[in-house]
């Protein structure tokens, strides 16, 4: 497929016409599968991108985090708002510096002042972002297995074990201590077509409404997706889970390199025959459990990726007097209009 023809076709207009973006665009390439070159015949193209922040973002009063195109799949980073998630090695967004040449669109001479720099926000905190992400991973995979076989009660202490678990990758990633605390249990149930039921029991003072905010998103996520998965047909339902446990190993597999070597590897060509077997559900039963084979692979990845951050050389944390000079250095770019 030629994306760059794509890309220039009348449903991207909005690269170009947009005010935002245009030739503020610094980065454009390829997300999702076609990116890790795990794609098949129904896969959805994903562009992803960094533009640069206008002058009164930076000067003045105005804001911008991202621009998102539904209808293409198409989601833009401003740049400050990409660096405070490259900072903890947010793996939506730093598979973005790991392409192949040819998987990006657009690539200006500031896109590749970022991409020269990348080191600048690798760190062992890879360990935690994308082992919270195959973490997250996994229990949508427990989630998905449990849907049929388990009596209400017990989905209900399914679904408050995702959900405890979420919230606990919430809180760590996020300065919440000493605002207060929130509560998460199982009771008998008031609606009537339940056994039991979760409650939460909140006491905030202080708190940001968009940090309560984002803690309800991370909750309602959990429940509905775990919804999500009973209401497909079996079909449906099937790739979904072969995909979610293709994309549990993808994540082990891009942090170790990180870790191990120091580099991002977004295009997964040499582990493309595995991880294309997966999500064809090689490693799955009759019954839809997965087999010992895939757990033993699943095994292997989490010891591997244990062992990568006990030895990495990668420093704890990011060099913040170095980032914030690149940073500046990016900034005054884009106010002077030098891009």
């Amino acid at each position: 497929m030629d994306f760059k023809e794509l890309m220039n076709s009348r449903e991207y207009d909005f690269l170009r016409e947009n005010p935002r973006l245009g030739r503020r665009i610094i980065l454009l390439g390829l997300g999702g599968s076609y990116a890790y070159g795990t794609n098949n015949e129904n896969s959805d193209i994903d562009f992803r991108g960094i533009t640069l922040n206008i002058p009164s973002d930076l000067l003045g009063l105005t804001e911008f985090e991202q621009y998102e195109d539904g209808h293409t799949d198409t989601v833009i980073y401003s740049f400050n708002k990409i660096v405070k998630l490259l900072l903890e090695c947010n793996p939506n967004t730093i598979e973005l510096l790991g392409l192949d040449e040819e998987q990006y669109l657009i690539k200006t001479a500031l896109g590749q002042e970022l991409l020269s720099h990348k080191e600048l926000f690798l760190s062992k905190r890879a360990a935690k972002s994308f082992g919270g992400y195959a973490g997250a991973q996994l229990r949508r995979l427990q989630n998905a297995i449990a849907r049929d076989s388990m009596p209400q009660p017990e989905k209900e202490q399914h679904i408050y074990n995702s959900v405890k678990n979420a919230l606990e990758d919430f809180e760590r990633n996020n300065e919440l201590s000493g605002k207060g605390s929130i509560h998460v249990y199982i009771d008998k149930a008031e609606n009537s077509e339940l056994e039991t039921e979760i409650f939460i029991d909140a006491a905030y003072k202080h708190l940001p409404l968009r940090d309560y905010r984002n803690m309800l998103h991370v909750m309602n996520n959990v429940i509905r997706d775990y919804d999500k998965i009973g209401k497909r047909n079996r079909k449906k339902d099937d790739n979904h889970l072969n995909k979610h446990a293709m994309h549990l190993i993808r994540l082990f597999m891009m942090a170790i390199d990180i870790l191990e070597k120091g580099e991002i590897r977004t295009h997964r060509k040499d582990d493309a025959d595995l991880l294309r077997s997966i999500r064809k559900g090689d490693f799955q039963k009759e019954d839809k459990t997965f087999s010992d084979a895939f757990y033993d692979l699943l095994a292997d990845y989490e010891n591997r990726l244990e062992t990568a951050t006990r030895n990495s050389k990668l420093p704890d944390n990011p060099d913040m007097e170095k980032v914030e000079r690149f940073v500046e250095y990016m900034n005054r770019k884009a106010i002077d209009g030098d891009i």
